[in-house]
């Protein structure tokens, strides 16, 4: 029988009411105690690193949680880590590129309801993700919500109360879970060779700016002091506007000679970026050399940043470590 840690964190599923709303209330321990049915195929200790609302969640805590997988790593054959959905994905995301090449699974998981409630997703859920984490097959970092199982850098969040939050983007789901028999559609555990890889840096210091029609480069310039790197959510499949008092050129170029990071995404959710389409992308990417996300999420690429920053400030060196392949992130990337 399996032996697979349950690392509650808080979010909704461990959430009671009170005078203020919804706010984690619900111990470890007392999840478990709502899918009893767990019993019939693994065995399950808990632990409880902190319990927050998923909000409140961020670099911090990502790195915590890695550092437990790490310290239990030998002692467990798998991993599920209850959560709050609003920054799942970035967790999941984060967690991918923090452990890497894991033959055992990290399963990330919550609900949209409390486990309390007479109806709920979050006794499924919890089931689900402790049933995956005990099959053979599984392994890596990957989100388990509504009967999908998603590679951890290709979950999104799309609806903000439904049963079925979270889609796999630009990507198959890894697998399925009805009734509690798990199809899997991508089956790869055999590609993972080498030991398992855990890092233990991340750079926060990083800008995601969301162009909307009439953004004026100024903004770059004033938070130019504060971060090491930018992602920029341009428009379509990317480029850069050629109006307002502060042109975007010269802004790129002053973070570009300054040897920090500038990436080009799409405020687009599916099919991804390509700059060398229009004019207002083609130029300036060749111009400055500037990387782009392509089919990344846009929670991958912002945990794809830190991490990497978090190893290396040296362009050519960021450059080859963002364009390898971490659990399914990036299909169309440079070589």
């Amino acid at each position: 029988m399996k032996k697979i840690l349950l690392i509650a964190t808080g979010g909704t599923i461990a959430s009671g009411r009170t005078e203020e709303g919804l706010s984690p209330k619900i111990g470890a321990g007392e999840l478990l105690q709502y899918v009893e049915e767990h019993r019939a195929f693994c065995d399950v200790d808990v632990i409880q690193p902190f319990s927050l609302d998923s909000t409140n969640v961020y670099a911090k805590h990502w790195l915590e949680l890695a550092a437990l997988v790490e310290r239990h790593y030998q002692k467990y054959d798998g991993f599920v880590i209850s959560h709050g959905t609003d920054t799942m994905a970035f967790t999941a995301a984060a967690l991918s590129y923090l452990v890497q090449d894991s033959r055992k699974p990290i399963i990330i998981t919550g609900s949209q309801k409390p486990i309390d409630l007479p109806v709920t997703d979050a006794r499924t859920n919890l089931l689900d993700s402790l049933r995956f984490a005990s099959d053979e097959r599984a392994h890596g970092v990957n989100i388990v919500f509504g009967g999908n199982v998603i590679a951890g850098t290709r979950a999104k969040k799309e609806r903000s109360k439904s049963y079925d939050a979270f889609s796999s983007i630009n990507f198959p789901s890894v697998a399925v879970i009805r009734d509690g028999r798990i199809v899997f559609y991508i089956d790869d555990k055999d590609r993972v060779d080498g030991p398992v890889r855990f890092y233990h840096t991340l750079n926060e210091r990083i800008l995601l700016l969301k162009l909307v029609p009439g953004t004026d480069a100024a903004v770059l310039n004033r938070l130019f002091p504060y971060y090491d790197g930018v992602i920029i959510e341009a428009f379509g499949v990317g480029g850069l506007p050629e109006y307002g008092e502060e042109p975007f050129y010269p802004e790129i170029r002053r973070w570009t000679d300054a040897g920090k990071l500038v990436l080009m995404a799409t405020q687009v959710t599916h099919e991804g970026s390509d700059m060398e389409v229009y004019r207002v992308g083609r130029v300036i990417k060749e111009e400055f050399r500037l990387m782009e996300a392509y089919d990344m999420t846009l929670e991958a690429a912002v945990a794809k940043v830190m991490w990497v920053l978090g190893q290396s400030g040296e362009p050519e060196q960021f450059r080859r470590m963002f364009y390898r392949t971490v659990n399914h992130d990036i299909l169309l990337g440079e070589v």
